[in-house]
C-alpha cells in the first residue's frame, strides 16, 4: 500500500498518483488516509517551495527532496513537482522511466507545438529532456513523429473543418483485454436494424447541422463493424454517400477489424462506397495467443482476409498487433512481425497492452494472475525496425494508463497512407463529431491556448444499446446544445 499525504495545498494528486503507479504498476494506493502502509509520500505544497518525504512502514524517513516554486505559475509548479516525485522514486527504486516524467496520453502534442513554435530540433530535444527527463528513444520518436504529422497535415484544412466516428458496438465475442462498448452479436442481433436506424437519424442531424463545414475524414469503428450483414452495411454506407460529399474526403476508413467477420460480400459493399482505408486486425499471429485471449479466428483466416481485400482493390490496409499479450515472449512478437512482413499492409499500429478497469483481464483477475505480460523498450525498438524494412515511418504515437512496460502505442504507414483520423483525434486537431451507443463528441475550438493546447469540450452518447435507440433524441439535443454557441 503506497500513501500520498498533503500538507498545504493539496493538488496535483492525478499527476502524482499517475507518476507513482508507473513505478509501481497495479500498486494500492491511497490518498490522506490512516492505515498500513509500505510507503508514504508527505507532499508540503507552500506559495514558494515544495517539500516531499518518503517514508517506509518503520516511519523512518528515507528522502527528503525540495525545490522552489511560483506557486502563480500553474504549469511550471506541476513540472517541478513532478520531477521532484520522479527523483524521489527514480532513487528509491533505482528505476527509470523511459517517458519520464509524462503520465499524459499525447507527448507529441508537446514537440509538436514546440516544433510549430519556431524551435529547432536540436532545441526541442534539449527542452524535452530537460524538463520531461525522457529518455533519449522517446525524445527521438516524438520529435521525429512530429515531424511526419506536420508534414502530413499541412495539404488538409482541417482548422475550419470537423470529422466524424460512427461507431458499430457489436462484435463477435469480447475479447478479455477489451473495455470498449461492445455486445456480442450473438445476443443483440434483432436489434441491429433497429440501431442502424436511429444510427441514420443521428447522422441526418450532424449533415445538417454542419453544412457549411468542411468534413475532413470519416471512420467507422466499433465494436467490429463488419458484424454488421452486407445490406446493413450497404443501408449505412448509402446514407452517408446522400448526406455527405465522399469524394472530397481526404480519408474515409471502414475498421473491418475481426478477420472472421469479412467476407468478400461486404467487403465488396465497403468498396463501391468510396472507402478508401480498411483495418484488419489480427492482434497477434500466434495461435495460442489468440486462444488465450477469446480471439475466435485463426492465423490462416487473418491472411486470408487481407489477401481476399488485395485482390479486391483496396491499396490502403491497415493491421493492428498488441505488444504485452499474455505469455508472450520477444520471439512471438518476432513471428508475428515476420508474418506481416510477408504480407505487406500499408500501415500497421503497434499497440502495448493497457488492462483497462472493465476488461476481463481486470475483473476476473485471478483467472489471469498466473500469466506473464512482458514488453519493453527492446520489444518496442524491434517492432519499430520490422516497420521500416516494410517501408514505414512513424506518424502517431498515444499513451495510456497502466500500460505494459510504461511503453506506448504507435502507428506506422508507408508514404501517403499514414491514418489521417488518427492523427486528428489523438494530437486534438480538430472537432469529432461522434454518433452511435457509446460515442463520444469532441468539439475544439480553432483558437490556440498561449501552450498551443484548444479549449475543448464533450458531449457523450449513452452507452447502451437499447437506451441510445430509445432516446436517440435526446443525443442529438446533446449535440445541438455542446455547438448552439458558436
Amino acid at each position: 500500500m503506497i500513501i500520498i499525504k498533503y500538507t498545504g495545498i493539496k493538488d496535483f494528486e492525478y499527476d502524482i498518483q499517475g507518476l507513482i503507479r508507473s513505478f509501481f504498476p497495479g500498486a494500492d494506493m491511497a490518498t490522506d488516509k490512516d492505515i498500513d502502509y509500505d510507503i508514504m509520500l508527505e507532499v508540503r505544497i507552500a506559495d514558494e517551495s515544495i517539500e516531499l518525504k518518503l517514508k517506509e512502514r518503520s516511519d523512518d524517513i528515507k528522502l527528503v527532496k525540495s525545490a522552489q516554486i511560483e506557486r502563480e505559475n500553474r504549469k511550471d509548479t506541476k513540472n517541478r513537482l513532478k520531477r521532484l516525485v520522479y527523483d524521489v522514486f527514480a532513487e528509491y527504486t533505482g528505476k527509470s522511466l523511459p517517458w519520464g516524467t509524462l503520465s499524459g496520453i499525447r507527448p507529441t502534442k508537446i514537440t509538436t507545438w514546440l516544433l510549430k513554435s519556431g524551435m529547432s530540433e536540436e532545441d526541442v530535444y534539449a527542452h524535452i529532456k530537460k524538463e520531461y527527463y525522457i529518455s533519449d528513444e522517446k525524445a527521438e520518436l516524438s520529435i521525429n513523429i512530429s515531424e511526419q504529422e506536420l508534414k502530413i497535415l499541412k495539404d488538409i484544412q482541417y482548422e475550419n473543418g470537423y470529422s466524424i466516428y460512427i461507431g458499430i458496438p457489436f462484435c463477435p465475442s469480447t475479447c478479455s483485454y477489451c473495455s470498449f462498448t461492445s455486445y456480442p452479436l450473438s445476443r443483440f442481433k434483432d436489434k441491429v436494424d433497429l440501431y442502424i436506424d436511429a444510427l441514420c437519424k443521428e447522422i441526418e442531424f450532424v449533415s445538417e447541422r454542419f453544412k457549411d463545414k468542411k468534413l475532413n475524414t470519416i471512420y467507422i469503428g466499433g465494436g467490429t463493424p463488419t458484424t454488421l450483414e452486407p445490406q446493413q452495411m450497404d443501408r449505412l454506407l448509402r446514407k452517408i454517400e446522400e448526406k455527405f460529399e465522399v469524394g472530397s474526403l481526404s480519408e474515409f476508413t471502414v475498421e473491418a477489424g475481426r478477420p472472421d467477420s469479412i467476407t468478400g460480400e461486404k467487403l465488396e459493399v465497403i468498396k463501391k462506397h468510396g472507402v478508401t482505408r480498411i483495418s484488419i486486425n489480427p492482434q497477434t499471429m500466434n495461435e495460442k495467443t489468440l486462444r488465450l485471449i477469446g480471439r475466435r479466428h485463426n492465423v490462416e483466416q487473418v491472411k486470408t482476409a487481407f489477401n481476399l481485400a488485395r485482390e479486391m482493390g483496396f491499396d490502403n490496409i491497415n493491421m493492428d498487433f498488441i505488444v504485452g499479450l499474455p505469455q508472450e515472449t520477444m520471439d512471438d512478437v518476432r513471428y508475428t512481425m515476420e508474418e506481416t512482413k510477408k504480407l505487406m499492409p500499408d500501415s500497421v499500429t503497434v499497440h502495448s497492452l493497457a488492462i483497462k478497469r472493465a476488461a476481463r483481464m481486470n475483473t476476473v483477475k485471478e483467472d489471469f494472475k498466473d500469466y506473464s505480460y512482458v514488453n519493453n523498450e527492446d520489444i518496442m525498438a524491434m517492432t519499430r525496425s520490422y516497420a521500416r524494412e516494410m517501408g514505414m515511418q512513424p506518424y502517431y504515437l498515444y499513451r495510456q494508463k497502466n500500460m505494459t512496460g510504461n511503453m506506448e502505442n504507435v502507428g506506422y504507414a508507408v508514404d501517403k497512407k499514414a491514418g489521417i483520423y488518427n492523427i486528428l483525434i489523438m494530437e486534438e486537431k480538430q472537432t469529432i463529431v461522434a454518433c452511435g451507443a457509446g460515442a463520444s463528441t469532441k468539439r475544439v475550438w480553432n483558437e490556440p491556448n498561449t501552450d498551443g493546447t484548444h479549449r475543448i469540450e464533450r458531449c457523450e452518447n449513452v452507452k447502451d444499446v437499447d437506451t441510445y435507440i430509445a432516446r436517440i433524441d435526446e443525443m442529438i439535443e446533446r449535440k445541438r446544445k455542446l455547438f448552439a454557441e458558436e
